[in-house]
């Protein structure tokens, strides 16, 4: 990733800055224009705030979140904090509108509870705690008026959190690696999953095998687990976090790389479908003239008709079987395994587990 990317900030920063900011108008009755703070990682910001208001028993102000080169669904959503003094010592922290509710166990963040992360949560709670004299208590809620439309965009609905996005942020600040990000967010998929005490799991590379998972296999949305190119690492979570049972579902496409050893299927990582599908043509007997016309051909799912006419589907058998010798290769015994090829129309061309 080029050292040239703009970092941003998290969502959990601007929940900071907001709390903060807000907390300083209340007790110097003055609206404020910038705030400065120090993110979990040392980093210090000095963030700029909108919408103040100051009234006689509160101070409410927002940060804008800004994610610098990293794609966001969140960038440029407003975080609110809104304080108010509290009879009650300590400080108290509220998720409001905007800001999901935890309803599946296996996250940072217990059941019922507003999706505000450990980390985040202790800045907030560091940085209000410090403002307020001796004494003083002060509740803080913190609101994303866009929050609930931006969640559909994110991971959050299959997490099991509703109604809102959820503020987060370990460093508090956004490095432009987003595949990172995204992985994490998959990573989070599988704990909820095992936290619910489920052993088998079935990872879907795409649409083709969403599709099929649900109108065919009839599993729930919540019980697929959708990956994208990132075949090899959540074959490595699946291990890790103890899954017995692995499912893989996925697009001849996308598979028949794997069975050439690629588990990053994104095309920056190579293309050699045609090439693995001819390989697997000659050990099963196909003659030249078949091999020519496979050769002819510039995508895996426009040979399916060509070994078809041929009485070669037994090609896509072989296929199958190679990729759950490479998961095998790879992971070892730490988990039963099937995959399952398809066609674009979500036709079964070959399944094969061990």
């Amino acid at each position: 990733m080029s050292s040239n990317l703009r970092k941003g900030y998290t969502t959990g920063s601007c929940a900071q800055g907001a709390a903060k900011a807000a907390t300083l108008m209340l007790l110097g009755r003055r609206r404020v224009d910038e705030v400065e703070l120090e993110t979990p990682s040392g980093t210090k910001l000095l963030l700029p705030v909108v919408d103040t208001e100051l009234g006689d028993q509160y101070a409410r102000c927002g940060v804008i979140k800004d994610s610098g080169d990293d794609p966001d669904v969140t960038h440029g959503a407003r975080i609110y904090a809104t304080v108010r003094f509290s009879d009650t010592p300590g400080v108290t922290l509220r998720g409001g509108k905007g800001v999901g509710i935890v309803t599946k166990p296996g996250l940072a963040v217990p059941v019922g509870e507003h999706a505000i992360n450990p980390t985040p949560r202790e800045m907030i709670l560091r940085d209000v705690s410090s403002l307020l004299p001796d004494g003083q208590g002060a509740e803080v809620t913190i609101t994303v008026p866009e929050g609930e439309a931006l969640a559909e965009k994110t991971y959050n609905p299959r997490l099991g959190i509703k109604g809102g996005i959820s503020i987060i942020g370990t460093t508090g600040i956004v490095e432009p690696k987003s595949i990172n990000a995204y992985r994490t967010s998959l990573s989070l998929q599988l704990d909820v999953l095992r936290a619910q005490g489920m052993e088998k799991v079935t990872l879907v590379l795409g649409y083709v095998g969403e599709r099929f998972c649900k109108a065919v296999l009839h599993l729930p949305e919540d019980a697929i687990t959708k990956i994208g190119d990132h075949v090899g690492y959540m074959l490595d979570q699946c291990g890790e976090k103890g899954f017995k049972d692995v499912l893989l579902v996925g697009h001849i496409g996308k598979l028949v790389k794997v069975a050439g050893g690629q588990f990053n299927t994104h095309f920056r990582f190579g293309d050699r479908r045609i090439d693995i599908i001819v390989d697997h043509a000659r050990r099963c007997g196909a003659d030249q003239k078949i091999i020519e016309a496979i050769l002819r051909e510039t995508t895996a799912e426009a040979t399916i008709d060509l070994l078809r006419e041929h009485g070669m589907m037994n090609v896509f058998e072989a296929i199958a079987k190679e990729v759950t010798s490479r998961v095998r290769h790879r992971v070892g015994q730490k988990f039963k395994m099937r995959c399952l090829l398809l066609s674009l129309k979500g036709d079964v061309l070959a399944s094969h587990g061990e």
